[in-house]
Formats: structure tokens, sequence, C-alpha cells
């Protein structure tokens, strides 16, 4: 079943977030090049992404997918109604529950969601070392614009 966001199943995304983001973070790349930083790893930057995710208007956003009332994967996104353009900006669903449908399923509820937003065009973003990502955004006829080169340094 997916549904919208509640503020009880934050905890539950951050966790589903530490879980599904290990491989395919900047930040944990960043990390394997420099250490750690400001005393805090990945995990705890790429979770505080959920926590603006969810801020405010931006959870009516957000979407869950539950397996017998347990939360198993989200979707993130953002309307831009200026640009008209929906972002995707986080998908996850535990490893469990992977290659059964229900990312394609929260992907197809973010894209409905962008249309019924007056929405002209969707965005997402992957790294290439994300071959889940590379592999199925293109099934939905997301077709790659570009690329990015991130780089770091110490201080």
């Amino acid at each position: 079943m997916i549904r919208t966001f509640a503020p009880g199943d934050l905890e539950v995304l951050k966790e589903i977030t530490a879980i599904c983001f290990d491989g395919v973070s900047i930040d944990q790349s960043i990390e394997g090049h420099l250490g750690l930083l400001g005393g805090h790893d990945w995990r705890w930057r790429k979770i505080r992404d959920i926590d603006d995710d969810v801020a405010g208007e931006r959870a009516r956003s957000v979407f869950v997918y539950e397996v017998e009332g347990v939360v198993v994967g989200y979707i993130t996104t953002k309307l831009d109604a200026g640009s008209k353009i929906g972002w995707i900006h986080n998908l996850a669903v535990l490893p469990a529950h992977q290659a059964h449908g229900i990312g394609r399923r929260l992907i197809e509820t973010a894209l409905d969601h962008f249309r019924d937003n007056g929405m002209e065009c969707a965005k997402i973003e992957t790294l290439e070392q994300n071959p889940v990502g590379t592999r199925l955004y293109p099934t939905f006829g997301f077709r790659e614009v570009a690329r990015q080169i991130h780089y770091a340094m110490s201080l």
C-alpha cells in the first residue's frame, strides 16, 4: 500500500536511508577519500536530507510503501510551480523488498503526483555507481540530459 508520509514515519525513513544509500552516496564517496568530516559519517549527512524532505508543506509530497503495516520504502519529491519541474529527491526500498516492483510503484505515484499538480517535467538524479537507478529510470522514459563531476578536497 502506498500512502502519504505521516510524522510517525520519520525515524523509519531515516533507517531505510542509512541502509539503502550505502555505496551510492556522494558523501560516502567523499568520506572514502578524505575520511570522517565534522565528527559525523556520511549517514548522518544523508539522513539530514530526509528532515528537509518532510519539512512543512513538502511532507505532502512524500510517499511511503507499506507491507503488512510496515514501511519498507519511500519516495520524496519536490514540486516547483514556477518552473513546472517535479523532482524526485530520494527513493529507497529495503533490500529484502527490492526487485518486487515497489520502487517502480513509488515512481509511478510520484509521476502521477507531478501530473496532478501541473508539472511539465520530472527529473531524478543518480550516480553511475547506482546500477538500480541507472537501469530503472530509463524504463520510465527518463533520459540522461547531463553528467556532473563532484570534486572534494581537505581544508
